[in-house]
C-alpha cells in the first residue's frame, strides 16, 4: 500500500514537472496581417478563432495584429518596409506587385493555396437611400443626370478597380462589345462620382455616416455590414443583374516571415481560412465561402447574378492593370476633372 501511495505521488510530481516544462517551452508569436479596407470585422473574429486553434495544437500563443486601408496603398506600404507576415488584399495584382517590385514573395504564390489563393469571394452591388428614390437598378442608371455616386479611387483601392471593371463589362455587353461606346458609358458613371475616398471603408463612411451621395458602389459584404450597423433602416441594397466575381487573394510574405521566424504559423494562419470554421466565419461576415458544404448552408444569403471574371473577360490582372489603371490608362483618360 505504501508502495502504491509513493508511486501515485511520483506520477503526480512527474506530471506537474512535465506541465511546467511544457509551459516554459510555449512561445508567444506575433503576426501582422496587412489587409484591405472592409475586412476588419472578419479578421477580428477569425484571429481569435485561429489563436484558439493554434494554442490547442501547439501550446503556443499567437497574437495577430491587423492593418487596413486601400488595397493598392497597403501593398505599397509593404513594399516600403511595413513588416507584414501575411497579406490579405483585394486583388491579385496588388499581391503580385510584392513579387514584381520587391521579390518579397515567390512568382508562384497563387499556387500555394487552393482556388489561386482566394479562400472566399465577393461581388459588387449598390447601396441606395431607403426606398431607392433615384430608382437605381442597373449600372446604366448610375450615369444618369443628377445621380450622385460615391466610389473609392481606383488608384488606391482594389475594391474601386472591381467597381470600374464591373461597370465596363456591363457596358460592353450592352453595346455589343464596342469598347468606345462602353468607355463613354463608364465615363458618365465616373463623372457622377462626387467623392473619391482612398479605400472602400472610407467611401462607406462618406455615404452612410456623412450622408453624402445617392448611391454607393460597394463590396457585397460591406453593403450587408452597413445594413446591420451604422445605416440600419436607412438604406436598401440593390443587386444589378450583371456584376463581377471579386476574388480577394491571400499570401505569406515569405521574405519577411522567414526573417521574423514566423513562416510556419503564417502558412497555418492562411490555410485555416479554408477550414470549416474559417469558411463559416467568412460567410457570417458576408463573404461567399469556397467550401461547398458551408456555401450550401448560406446559399439563401447571397443573390444569384451574372458574374464576369477577371481572367475570362479581361485577360487577368496584369493586362487589366496596364490597360485600365496604369498612368495614362482608361481610368485616367475618363476621370479628368
Amino acid at each position: 500500500m505504501k508502495f502504491i501511495t509513493k508511486l501515485k505521488k511520483s506520477v503526480s510530481w512527474g506530471f506537474l514537472i512535465l506541465t511546467l516544462v511544457g509551459g516554459l517551452d510555449a512561445k508567444e508569436i506575433t503576426l501582422l496581417n496587412v489587409s484591405y479596407d472592409p475586412t476588419r470585422e472578419l479578421y477580428t473574429e477569425y484571429n481569435a478563432a485561429f489563436a484558439k486553434y493554434w494554442k490547442a495544437k501547439t501550446g503556443d500563443d499567437v497574437v495577430i495584429n491587423q492593418s487596413h486601408g486601400g488595397s493598392g496603398k497597403q501593398a505599397r506600404s509593404v513594399l516600403d518596409g511595413l513588416d507584414a507576415d501575411v497579406v490579405t488584399l483585394a486583388l491579385s495584382g496588388d499581391v503580385n506587385s510584392l513579387y514584381e517590385r520587391g521579390k518579397l514573395i515567390s512568382s508562384d504564390w497563387q499556387k500555394k493555396l487552393p482556388h489561386n489563393s482566394t479562400p472566399y469571394t465577393s461581388t459588387i452591388v449598390f447601396v441606395v437611400r431607403k426606398g431607392n428614390p433615384k430608382g437605381i437598378k442597373e449600372w446604366s442608371d448610375l450615369g444618369k443626370s443628377g445621380v450622385k455616386v460615391i466610389s473609392p479611387n481606383p488608384k488606391t483601392s482594389g475594391g474601386a478597380r472591381w467597381n470600374f471593371l464591373a461597370a465596363f463589362k456591363d457596358a460592353l455587353d450592352r453595346n455589343g462589345g464596342d469598347e468606345s461606346k462602353a468607355t463613354a458609358e463608364v465615363k458618365k458613371i465616373f463623372d457622377n462620382v462626387i467623392v473619391y475616398d482612398t479605400g472602400a471603408r472610407g467611401s462607406a463612411t462618406t455615404f452612410a455616416e456623412r450622408g453624402i451621395g445617392d448611391v454607393l458602389i460597394a463590396w457585397e459584404n460591406e453593403a450587408f455590414l452597413l445594413n446591420q450597423t451604422t445605416a440600419k433602416g436607412k438604406i436598401d441594397i440593390v443587386v444589378p443583374s450583371n456584376s463581377i466575381l471579386a476574388e480577394p487573394p491571400v499570401a505569406v510574405v515569405e521574405r519577411i516571415a522567414s526573417q521574423r521566424g514566423t513562416s510556419e504559423v503564417a502558412h497555418a494562419y492562411l490555410e485555416y481560412l479554408y477550414s470549416e470554421e474559417g469558411q463559416t466565419i467568412a460567410a457570417k461576415h458576408h463573404y461567399r465561402p469556397r467550401d461547398p458544404k458551408v456555401a450550401a448552408k448560406y446559399a439563401d444569403k447571397f443573390a444569384k447574378l451574372k458574374l464576369s471574371t477577371i481572367d475570362g473577360d479581361f485577360g487577368g490582372w496584369s493586362k487589366a492593370q496596364a490597360k485600365f489603371f496604369a498612368d495614362g490608362g482608361v481610368f485616367d483618360k475618363i476621370a479628368v476633372r
